[in-house]
């Protein structure tokens, strides 16, 4: 991409989710997440009411009195994005392509993050680990990370989302608020994902399209698969041939459901279709509810 088309979509983005992070976004984010980021501050006397999951055990036995360990919120949190670049996501058979909206979505919560002085890191990943870009503060930082969404060009083409949760759990130790962002179009990443909940606030943000779900009756065409590159004829008058492709599609999306659900991290689906501004608010809405 030319260097002023790219200027010109990064503006056009930062304009736009700026200010959507300014007036929508910043209070929810807030409250959905600043009084999760708890810091250990200092151990004192068990008193009663005190949750026992805090008990300091090495300080009750060395005194043999009962002390708990008191937390405090964490002025400054760390964000992370990790962020799928594998080919399905420039699908999109609707308005936007998934990358596109993917795109936008970031930068929100990018620019609520650090509205609210917190620090943004980011992971590419497609079937490998692409690119790392360490969490930093600054508009200049947020810029640099829109300019990859937009311009980026993976090397690998299929989706690992177990290769990218393990380089996260190993890379960032300090429990973060991870954002993870994918059509999650794959499966075996279950045990990766339960770890990274266990240390994080973490968030699966699923991108899908209509035409993911059901593949229309056009006759025969000629079809790229956007993970391989493989071109081969596909019938779509056959029913069988329409069944077989829902029935994949149904088969990741309940896999991810299903995984999400059993590590207790929380899972949101946008489609290309629907505004990801009105998904968003509902989610840190409801995450701000008790």
């Amino acid at each position: 991409m030319e260097t002023s088309e790219l200027l010109k979509k990064v503006r056009k983005i930062e304009i736009k989710t700026r200010g959507l992070s300014k007036h929508l976004f910043s209070g929810e984010y807030h409250s959905a997440f600043k009084g999760r980021g708890m810091s250990f501050s200092e151990v004192r006397s068990y008193q009663y009411g005190d949750d026992v999951r805090n008990i300091d055990w090495n300080v009750t036995a060395r005194t043999g009195e009962p002390y708990v360990k008191i937390f405090e919120e964490e002025r400054e949190l760390t964000v992370m994005l990790l962020v799928d670049m594998s080919r399905s996501l420039s699908f999109g058979a609707v308005s936007q392509v998934k990358q596109e909206i993917l795109a936008e979505i970031c930068a929100v919560i990018a620019f609520s993050a650090i509205n609210n002085n917190d620090k943004v890191g980011v992971l590419f990943f497609s079937d490998r680990i692409e690119q790392f870009i360490p969490p930093k503060k600054g508009k200049q930082h947020i810029l640099r990370i829109i300019r990859e969404l937009i311009d980026f060009e993976p090397k690998g083409s299929g989706t690992n989302i177990a290769v990218a949760l393990e380089y996260f759990n190993n890379a960032i130790k300090k429990r973060s608020i991870c954002f993870l962002l994918s059509d999650f179009m794959t499966k075996s990443y279950e045990v990766p994902l339960r770890i990274a909940s266990q240390r994080h606030d973490l968030v699966g943000v699923q991108l899908t399209d209509p035409r993911e779900r059901e593949l229309p009756d056009v006759g025969l065409i000629y079809a790229e698969d956007a993970e391989t590159g493989e071109w081969r004829w596909i019938d779509t008058s056959s029913a069988k041939v329409r069944k077989q492709y829902a029935r994949n599609y149904l088969e990741f999306s309940a896999y991810c459901r299903s995984v999400f659900l059993k590590t207790g991290a929380d899972i949101l689906s946008i489609s290309t279709n629907e505004s990801y501004v009105n998904a968003l608010l509902k989610f840190f809405q409801k995450r701000i509810r008790p």
